[in-house]
This record gives C-alpha cells, structure tokens and sequence, in this order.
C-alpha cells in the first residue's frame, strides 16, 4: 500500500491538496529506499519484536519477505531499481505540476480566471 501511495500519491493531491503534505515525504523516502538500495529501518524493529513475542523471525528486509515476489520482477538489477525511483519521481513531478498550474488559474487575481 505505501508504494503505491509512494508512486501514485500525487494523483490524490488533485482532489484533496493537503494530501500532499504526507505523500512528499513518502515519495522522497520511497525514491530514496530505491536509490540507495537500502533496507527501510522498521524491519529490524519488525523482525526484533517478532522474536520477543515469540514468533519467528525472518532474514533480509521487509520488501523481500513480503513483497519481492510480486511487486519486483526475478533479476531486478540496480540500474532497474534506480529507474523505478527515477520514474516514481518523474511521475509524481508531471502530477503536482498540472495541480500547481490548475492551482495557479484558479487563484483570485489570476490572469487566467
């Protein structure tokens, strides 16, 4: 769910603007994940409080416990990865751009109204 509002968030800033004060910080995290390859640092915690409750834990990150199998193609490379990032981003910044510019027209004073 959160990589999709990560990706796609920017399409609910059209309908509901303050959106967009939560969906900025998840894109930047998400592009970032993708950029730097690295692990989101709440699966250690996960993982950790499995094991006091009892349960097992499970090796590597959260993405690939859970999700790896469908959300990432067998053989993802990192060039790939840092294109899924580059595209999330370039998606999101096209998106808020057509809000900003509707945004703008409708202001009071606009030379566009």
């Amino acid at each position: 769910m959160f990589v999709a509002f990560a990706a796609f968030g920017g399409l609910l800033v059209w309908k509901a603007p303050r959106v967009a004060w939560v969906h900025l910080p998840a894109l930047a995290w998400g592009v970032g994940i993708e950029w730097v390859g690295a692990i989101c640092p709440l699966t250690p915690l996960e993982v950790a409080l499995r094991r006091r409750g009892g349960e097992a834990g499970y090796q590597g990150d959260f993405v690939d416990h859970y999700v790896m199998h469908w959300l990432y193609p067998a053989g993802l490379t990192r060039e790939q990865q840092f294109l899924l990032g580059a595209l999330a981003l370039l998606l999101n910044v096209v998106l808020y751009g057509f809000w900003l510019r509707g945004w703008l027209a409708r202001r009071p004073g606009s030379s566009r109204s």
